[in-house]
């Protein structure tokens, strides 16, 4: 389940700096174009065990099997921009909604264009990409949807968090109207996503042998944290999965689905949601951690509202401050001048 892929030149840069406590490594991620995002994994401190790296991301496409869909040409986009970023990525990550309903042949046109990528891929699944099939297209194409390795001093973790109890069983749904239900935005019949019991085991195995100061860094499709449930901006067993993670000093969480910058923290867990390669959400109405942190409604007449990129300076206590970069004027002038965390 590996491929490639690149980044690109940093025209706008948009990062946030994760300094690590007691002297251990420091996260910088950094985003660059409406659709792709750089993170630089920084030395902190003397001792430290980081070796600095840097890896992009890129999320939600959305694929349809139209020849010459306006969504293709996006994730070229984004692929081109990676394959020209300086310096370039060790690797990427995409978190998830390659296709929309399923469909071999859209995962096939996607896995396509990210092979176009000069550094290797690493994939996880969103609920568009599973419920056609239950992942068995997906699996086949790229294996494994939960995994993790070590790379330069820090730990990477990735599960599939769309996981929901059966509900088509009862209900005798055919996989064309099962994958009907987890398209909707508000798909109240599908119930809550998680990762479930056999990931949690996996996952409290996989950093058992880690030490407290080992950077974690956790990939999902959905948000660690409730954001809003009634869209499934949400994972239910995020709790449990926060408490496996809870002996570390920092935590880093990087999701997807929500297609639109959000930035949240509880305990040693600080997440940051993904833009998407192919349109932008409105906020949900919610009042969130960070208010002053939205952008204004996007205009559907003007291709590049609602995409961006936002800069996080935080220090070793997690304060600090947080300013935005749109393509577009989003932004009232109390984010534009930079919000205090």
């Amino acid at each position: 389940m590996t491929n490639e892929i690149p980044e690109k030149q940093l025209s706008r840069r948009d990062f946030l700096s994760f300094t690590a406590k007691l002297g251990a490594a420091s996260l910088v991620a950094t985003a660059v174009s409406p659709v792709v995002g750089l993170v630089n994994v920084a030395q902190a401190a003397p001792g430290s065990k980081v070796t600095p790296f840097n890896f992009a991301i890129i999320s939600d496409a959305h694929l349809y099997d139209i020849p010459g869909h306006k969504f293709d040409g996006i994730l070229e986009k984004a692929v081109e921009d990676v394959n020209k970023m300086r310096p370039a990525p060790d690797f990427v990550f995409f978190l998830g909604d390659l296709g929309q309903t399923g469909k071999r042949s859209e995962l096939e046109k996607g896995k396509r264009i990210l092979s176009k990528l000069k550094m290797p891929l690493k994939i996880i699944p969103g609920e568009h990409d599973w419920y056609l099939d239950m992942g068995a297209a997906w699996q086949d194409m790229f294996g494994t949807a939960h995994w993790s390795f070590d790379h330069k001093g820090v730990h990477f973790a990735a599960m599939n968090s769309i996981l929901v109890r059966d509900f088509w069983t009862v209900k005798k749904l055919s996989p064309v109207e099962r994958m009907g239900y987890m398209e909707e935005l508000e798909g109240h019949e599908a119930g809550l996503w998680g990762v479930r019991e056999q990931q949690l085991d996996w996952l409290e195995k996989d950093v058992n042998k880690l030490a407290s100061n080992m950077p974690v860094v956790v990939l999902t499709h959905s948000p660690l944290w409730d954001y809003y449930p009634r869209w499934n901006f949400q994972t239910e067993d995020a709790p449990q999965i926060r408490a496996i993670l809870s002996k570390f000093d920092k935590v880093m969480s990087f999701h997807g689905h929500v297609h639109q910058v959000v930035y949240n923290k509880i305990g040693n867990m600080s997440s940051l949601g993904s833009l998407a390669t192919s349109w932008p959400w409105p906020y949900p109405p919610v009042q969130l951690p960070f208010p002053d942190a939205k952008m204004n409604r996007s205009d559907p007449a003007n291709f590049l509202d609602g995409l961006g990129t936002q800069v996080v300076d935080l220090n070793a206590e997690f304060a600090g401050g947080l300013k935005y970069e749109p393509f577009a004027d989003l932004m009232p002038p109390a984010i534009k001048n930079g919000i205090k965390l």
